[in-house]
C-alpha cells in the first residue's frame, strides 16, 4: 500500500495524475499562455485592415476623377427617369459631378459623414423644383444613379483586393450617406416649392407646364386667363437650349414685350407667344418655334419643336428658328439605328481614329452643306480649291462610292445627298476625340 501511495506521488511528480492522464508540462502551459503570438496575429490583422482602408481610399478617391464613371452614372439617371432625360446631358453632368466629390470625400474618409458638404443636394433638389421637374422623377434619377455608383466601387474594391469585411463596412456607409443625401435633396426641393409657389411668376410656369404637357382640362378658364393667354387664341410654342435659371430669367426679360408667357418646362426655357421674339432678343441662345396654334394643339406640337430643338443642339445651330425649317434634319435624327445602317454602308471604309480620313469626310460634309461648290467649300475649310477636289476624289476611292451621282439618274439627286449629308455628319459626330 506504501509503496502503491509512493508510487502515486512519484507518478504525479513526473506528470501524471493518480488516474494515469498525463499533465501538460510546465513549459507547455507557460506557451500556451503567452500573449505575445497572439499580439502579433493581432498587430498583423489591424495592418491589414489599415492597408485594406488605404486601398478601399485610393479606389473611392480615383472614382471621383473617372469620367467614364460621371457618363455611366449620367446615363442612368437619364435612362430611369424619362423628365430628368429631358434636361441637357451637361446639366445632369454638372450636379452628378459634385454629388460624386462630395460623397465619395466622405466615404473615402476625408472628412466625416456628418460634416459631408451636403450644399449641392440641397441647390439640386431646389433647382429641379424651379424647373418644373417632379419629386418621383428626381428621386427616381438619385436612385438609379446611386445604385449604379455603389456596383461600381463593389466591382473596383474587389479588383483592388479589399476584404470583403471592409467592403461591407463601406456599403454601410455609402447606404447612410445616400439616406442623408437624399434627406437633402428633399428638404431643397421642398423649401423652393414652398417659395415659388407665392408668386404670380410661378403660378404662370404652372399654366404653362399643364399646357404643354397636355392637361390644359385641368385649368379653369380664369388660370389660363390670369397666365395672360386667352383661350382663343392662336400661340407658337417655343423651347429654347437654356437651362440655367439665372440665363432663363435674363433672356425672359427681353421677351416682356411680345405677350407671351415663358418658364422653365422640363428643365429649359419654353414659351407660348402670340408673337416670335425678334432675333437680336434671342441672341446667342437657340430657339426653335412652332407655327402659331390653338393652345388645344399646344401639346401636340410640342414633342416635335423638342426634337427640332435637339437636331439643332446638334448641329450647332444659334438664334430663333421655324420648326418646319429644321423638319428634314429632325426627321433623320429621329432614326439613329437607321443613321448607324448607312454609315456602315458608306463609310464602312474609314477609320474614326485617322486623322486623315476625318479630314477627308469635313471636306466632304463642307462640300454638300455648300450645295455642291467646290469653290465656296474651299473658303469655308481655308484651303485651295485643289485640295478640295482631292479630298472627295481620295473619300471615293477609300469608301468605293461616287459623292455625286451621274446626270440622268434613276434616283434624284437631292436623295443621295441626303443619304451622304446624313452618313457623313453621324460617323463625324461619332468620331470626333471624346465622343
Amino acid at each position: 500500500m506504501g509503496a502503491a501511495k509512493a508510487g502515486g506521488r512519484t507518478s504525479a511528480a513526473h506528470g501524471e495524475t493518480p488516474a494515469g492522464r498525463e499533465l501538460p508540462p510546465r513549459a507547455a502551459l507557460r506557451a500556451e499562455h503567452d500573449p505575445a503570438p497572439e499580439r502579433a496575429r493581432t498587430g498583423a490583422a489591424l495592418r491589414a485592415q489599415d492597408e485594406g482602408r488605404e486601398v478601399l481610399a485610393r479606389v473611392l478617391r480615383e472614382m471621383a476623377g473617372d469620367e467614364a464613371i460621371i457618363q455611366e452614372i449620367v446615363h442612368e439617371a437619364r435612362h430611369h427617369s424619362p423628365d430628368v432625360a429631358r434636361l441637357t446631358v451637361e446639366e445632369n453632368r454638372r450636379h452628378v459631378t459634385l454629388l460624386i466629390s462630395a460623397g465619395l470625400a466622405a466615404l473615402a474618409g476625408e472628412v466625416t459623414l456628418e460634416e459631408g458638404d451636403f450644399g449641392p443636394a440641397s441647390r439640386l433638389g431646389a433647382l429641379r423644383a424651379a424647373q418644373g421637374i417632379s419629386i418621383t422623377a428626381l428621386l427616381r434619377a438619385v436612385h438609379a444613379g446611386r445604385g449604379r455608383i455603389t456596383e461600381i466601387a463593389i466591382e473596383r474594391a474587389r479588383a483592388a483586393g479589399v476584404p470583403a469585411d471592409l467592403i461591407l463596412e463601406a456599403l454601410v456607409a455609402v447606404n447612410r450617406y445616400a439616406g442623408m443625401l437624399e434627406r437633402h435633396v428633399i428638404s431643397g426641393y421642398h423649401a423652393a416649392e414652398l417659395e415659388l409657389a407665392w408668386t404670380a411668376r410661378d403660378s404662370r410656369q404652372q399654366v404653362l407646364r399643364h399646357i404643354l404637357h397636355g392637361r390644359t382640362a385641368e385649368l379653369e378658364s380664369e388660370e389660363i386667363v390670369r397666365a395672360g393667354l386667352q383661350s382663343e387664341g392662336l400661340y407658337h410654342c417655343v423651347l429654347s437650349d437654356v437651362t440655367e435659371l439665372s440665363q432663363a430669367r435674363s433672356l425672359e426679360q427681353r421677351f416682356v414685350g411680345d405677350s407671351g408667357v415663358y418658364g422653365l418646362v422640363d428643365g429649359r426655357l419654353s414659351g407660348l407667344t402670340p408673337r416670335l421674339p425678334a432675333p437680336e432678343a434671342v441672341g446667342a441662345a437657340l430657339m426653335v418655334a412652332s407655327p402659331a396654334v390653338p393652345l388645344g394643339r399646344a401639346s401636340e406640337l410640342h414633342p416635335l419643336v423638342l426634337s427640332a430643338l435637339q437636331a439643332g443642339i446638334r448641329l450647332g445651330l444659334r438664334g430663333l428658328y421655324p420648326l418646319t425649317e429644321l423638319a428634314g434634319e429632325t426627321a433623320l435624327f429621329a432614326q439613329p439605328a437607321l443613321a448607324e445602317l448607312l454609315v456602315g454602308s458608306l463609310l464602312g471604309r474609314l477609320r474614326p481614329g485617322d486623322e486623315f480620313h476625318r479630314q477627308l469626310a469635313t471636306t466632304a460634309l463642307a462640300y454638300l452643306d455648300h450645295g455642291h461648290r467646290v469653290d465656296q467649300a474651299a473658303v469655308a475649310l481655308h484651303v485651295h480649291p485643289n485640295t478640295v477636289r482631292y479630298r472627295l476624289s481620295r473619300l471615293s476611292e477609300i469608301t468605293g462610292a461616287p459623292l455625286d451621282l451621274p446626270a440622268g439618274g434613276v434616283r434624284p439627286a437631292v436623295l443621295q445627298t441626303m443619304r451622304w449629308w446624313w452618313a457623313l455628319h453621324t460617323w463625324l459626330e461619332e468620331a470626333a476625340p471624346g465622343s
